[in-house]
């Protein structure tokens, strides 16, 4: 009998909700194309890494939901259990939505596939081929993500998002709120500026959740010229940002969306032991958070 209990028990607990860790890289990946830089050069033929995704699992329910469609999105969707539910997207960086056209004729011929959007992300795609066809075919059905207003995934899982103003770019992008039924996880691949951050605005954000994957693109101003500003907060930036927040909850982070140039991508990088040395840490592609 006690067997059987634990049994039930373990399996419960595998039957959870969870987040996953389904790549880290900026929107180009890791090599990037047209890179023979040292940053790429030993990627192209050893350790590679995909663009930041993050899988949303319900295995009681048998669904997963992917949080942005990448040029990985084939092998990220598959990497998850469950049938497709739908896909969040947080912004309208090519990197971000480029992996809905799997969802095509030409591929999945998916039908009526659930896509949430920001307003100004849903008038891009429905703004011209080859995406309107996506919509126009009903391979997508394009859904509403109202600010601050939660998105129902399951009956144990939600999904939020607060607008992250971005000038210069098409349409604003997305922090993404995921919760389930004893945890929350805060997801905010890109932004110009922490103070972009809508609604409760980042600290609250990362303060009302049990884990967060933040924007890491670049890990100093050196990495771009001069002449190029550098369009995210860097990593030291936030770093010194989130210094007087507590152990707890600077322990939260995680830093993902990495440009191929962040030394944060290597192993053992002096990068990385600045960014640990802060109670802070970088996404591993895998990493399983349970919800």
């Amino acid at each position: 009998m006690l067997a059987l209990l634990l049994a039930l028990v373990a399996g419960s607990a595998l039957a959870g909700p969870y987040v996953l860790v389904l790549g880290i890289a900026q929107d180009g990946g890791h090599p990037q194309a047209g890179c023979d830089a040292a940053c790429c050069r030993g990627a192209w033929y050893g350790v590679r890494h995909r663009v930041a995704s993050l899988g949303i699992v319900d295995p009681r329910a048998g669904v997963h939901f992917l949080v942005d469609a990448t040029p990985d999105f084939p092998d990220q969707e598959h990497e998850l259990e469950g049938s497709l539910g739908g896909i969040a997207l947080t912004g309208p960086s090519f990197g971000h939505w480029l992996g809905l056209a799997w969802l095509g004729r030409e591929a999945m011929d998916a039908r009526a596939v659930p896509v949430w959007a920001m307003d100004g992300m849903a008038r891009l795609l429905r703004a011209g081929p080859p995406w309107s066809l996506l919509v126009e075919r009903d391979e997508i059905d394009l859904q509403a993500l109202p600010p601050g207003r939660e998105v129902m995934l399951t009956e144990r899982l939600t999904l939020t998002a607060w607008p992250v103003e971005r000038p210069g770019a098409p349409a604003p992008s997305a922090a993404i709120v995921v919760r389930g039924p004893d945890r929350s996880v805060l997801y905010v691949p890109e932004t110009p500026d922490w103070s972009a951050v809508g609604g409760p605005g980042l600290e609250a954000l990362l303060a009302s959740v049990d884990a967060a994957w933040l924007d890491g693109t670049f890990f100093d101003a050196g990495e771009l010229p001069d002449e190029h500003p550098t369009p995210h907060p860097t990593v030291r930036a936030t770093l010194d940002r989130l210094a007087d927040l507590p152990p707890e909850v600077r322990g939260r982070v995680r830093f993902t969306h990495l440009n191929h140039t962040n030394p944060l991508l290597f192993q053992g990088s002096a990068a990385r032991d600045e960014v640990e040395a802060a109670g802070m840490a970088v996404a591993e592609e895998g990493e399983r958070f349970p919800l």
